[in-house]
């Protein structure tokens, strides 16, 4: 192939550093590289931010995350979608105790509802977007906070906090580890856009073509490699789509601004 040898220059948002990123996406990388002819050179992040500022500064390539972070990323430097990575069962969720008085989601005006990483898409913007489905305005008919997932079950069973904003595999989470306690769905979104692999505007189109093609012919032995490692059990059942738009994304901009984000260039909380 003409792009052969090429090399590019790859990062994750949610993976902090080399080591990590070699670990969980080694045997991913081995098995892109056989079946597409190109090289890849893991670029490091830790985080969302310092991993759009390098692509600013052209030290990067694709990016492999999530889909709020996709529409920042799309504003501020015009990336462009290449490919999904698809979550089976990838949705949000509010989750009550099982004994709560809520039995919908406008039960929660006046309350505290815990999130949890800022920004989030499946614990963030979908839950607080079910919130404003149900006639509630952010941070106006009821008060978010943001705790770590155990805290926040810990403070719903004290009684400090009235729900929580999950998603599906974060209610698997919590039910091993507090087996003790019921939990109740008081209400569950559509599914949600999948993660995705992002790419600079400065890339070659025929370079972008050749990932696109091997995600499209080598699907199976790209996911049989990527989920080898425990931290990406996530995608088990799911699989590649490569042909994604701008468009499928436009979902989550009115998330953004069911949060009172209008403007996409800033990450939301920073």
């Amino acid at each position: 192939p003409a792009v052969a040898q090429e090399t590019i220059r790859f990062a994750v948002t949610d993976i902090d550093g080399l080591e990590a990123l070699q670990r969980e996406m080694g045997p991913f990388k081995d098995a892109f590289e056989a079946a597409s002819g190109l090289k890849v050179e893991f670029f490091p992040v830790s985080g969302r931010t310092v991993a759009v500022e390098a692509m600013a500064a052209d030290q990067v390539d694709f990016v492999m995350t999530g889909p709020a972070e996709y529409v920042v990323f799309n504003a501020r430097l015009e990336a462009k979608p290449v490919v999904t990575w698809v979550r089976p069962d990838y949705y949000s969720t509010l989750v009550v105790l099982e004994g709560s008085a809520a039995q919908s989601a406008a039960d929660l005006k006046g309350t505290k509802v815990s999130f949890g990483e800022v920004g989030s898409t499946s614990q963030h913007l979908g839950p607080a977007s079910l919130l404003a489905e149900a006639g509630l305005t952010y941070a106006t008919d009821y008060e978010p906070v943001f705790l770590n997932r155990n805290v926040a079950v810990e403070a719903l069973i004290a009684g400090e906090i009235a729900a929580i904003g999950l998603n599906r595999t974060h209610i698997d989470s919590i039910t091993k580890k507090f087996p003790d306690q019921k939990f109740r769905v008081l209400a569950k979104g559509e599914e949600l856009p999948s993660d995705v692999l992002l790419v600079s505007p400065k890339v070659a189109p025929e370079v972008i073509e050749a990932v696109r093609k091997t995600f499209a012919e080598k699907g199976d032995v790209l996911l049989a490699a990527l989920t080898q490692t425990e931290e990406n059990a996530k995608y088990l059942g799911g699989g590649f789509g490569a042909d994604v738009t701008d468009a499928d994304y436009d979902i989550v901009r009115k998330m953004f601004a069911n949060v009172g984000v209008t403007e996409f260039t800033e990450f939301v909380g920073e």
